[in-house]
């Protein structure tokens, strides 16, 4: 889903001569590439498999990685040992983690490797610290997005619009946040809140979830008295799913069930897949809202963005609201737009202004209002 997007965006607005676009499925691969044209080039590459992925990079600028995080630290070892750029979706904060102690072994390659790229993590992180940096003091920064049916179906009223894995993800582990300067780990799917979007949205709600805030906290810790992310969904889909959770659906343990051996995650997973799996299109509402000083007066900076599926290229809303910041990013890095070398996620290196004006370009607009308080 966001792989394609990347490559179609990549050769679309990115400027780039040649795309290879790589999957461990090569008729997926073929299918994708040829739908989109002739600068992209298909390629079966396993990515587990160091010596496939140097071939697949040699002469490469840049790699993408849109697979799952997993492997996105063995993807980050052999991109610097190949001395090509990276940027990826991330999903998870130990790998990130991991890709981030690989600072030094970057800049001594002179590679630049952008972790958590995307939507959330990536554009709403942007967002959050350009914000930020236009205010004197900063009190709060309050990161909400959702990716969610334009026609919302029981029982969750939520479809797959990306990874099942990433989705479980970020409803179990760990949301960090900020509270009094200081950061904090809390449960995800707490601290429900409602959430007022323009008709046919009206209210729905939005809770915190593990992973959005990529390393903002870090950056931004002392300096900013309480930053947090929520994921935005219709009401009732919190207390239904978390009903789930608190039942053993994710769990990782073993389960023997008539001599085979799984784990209620797997099967979850695989229900989820089976169950949420509408195709229907889609929206994504994001909100970064700043509060703080600005000179002598309080003020309130609020971004915001409303994307629905493309009906003519058939991409959902989360795929470009996904895919073509990452795509962007990895157009940054080939011109040298970012040119600094190591390891850092996007709210630390990505120019936010050039970045809402290449998605204006791409029909994705993002409001910005100042309000004095």
């Amino acid at each position: 889903m966001m792989g394609s997007a990347v490559a179609f965006d990549l050769v679309r607005h990115g400027g780039a001569r040649e795309v290879l676009l790589a999957d461990i499925d090569g008729e997926a691969a073929r299918r994708s590439a040829a739908a989109i044209g002739p600068e992209v080039k298909p390629l079966r590459c396993d990515v587990n498999n160091p010596s496939e992925l140097r071939a697949a990079l040699e002469g490469s600028t840049v790699v993408v990685s849109a697979v799952s995080y997993a492997v996105n630290e063995a993807v980050t070892r052999v991109a610097i040992e190949s001395g090509v750029h990276m940027v990826d979706l991330g999903g998870n904060n130990d790998v990130v983690s991991r890709q981030l102690a690989l600072d030094r072994e970057a800049r001594d390659r002179g590679v630049t490797i952008i972790p958590d790229s995307g939507l959330a993590p990536g554009l709403i992180n942007i967002l959050g610290a350009s914000g930020a940096r236009q205010f004197d003091r900063v009190d709060s920064i309050q990161l909400r997005v959702g990716g969610l049916p334009q026609h919302p179906r029981p029982p969750l009223n939520y479809e797959i619009v990306f990874s099942v894995e990433g989705l479980i993800n970020e409803y179990v582990e760990k949301a960090t946040v900020l509270r009094d300067g200081a950061i904090t780990l809390i449960d995800s799917m707490t601290e429900l809140e409602r959430i007022g979007f323009p008709e046919p949205f009206g209210s729905l709600e939005a809770f915190t979830t593990s992973g959005g805030v990529s390393r903002l906290p870090e950056l931004l810790a002392g300096r900013v008295r309480s930053l947090d992310y929520k994921t935005i969904r219709y009401p009732g889909h919190c207390e239904k799913f978390k009903t789930l959770l608190d039942l053993g659906f994710a769990a990782s343990e073993p389960v023997v069930v008539g001599g085979s051996v799984r784990t209620a995650r797997e099967l979850f997973t695989q229900l989820l897949r089976k169950k949420l799996d509408t195709g229907g299109p889609d929206v994504v509402l994001a909100r970064a809202t700043i509060t703080g000083t600005r000179g002598s007066r309080e003020a309130r900076l609020v971004y915001e963005l409303i994307d629905y599926y493309d009906e003519k290229n058939r991409m959902t809303a989360m795929m470009r609201t996904t895919a073509f910041p990452t795509a962007i990013i990895a157009a940054m890095l080939a011109s040298g737009t970012i040119a600094a070398p190591g390891v850092q996620t996007p709210e630390a290196c990505v120019p936010a202004e050039p970045m809402i004006t290449a998605l204006n370009a791409r029909a994705i607009h993002i409001s910005t209002t100042l309000t004095e308080l």
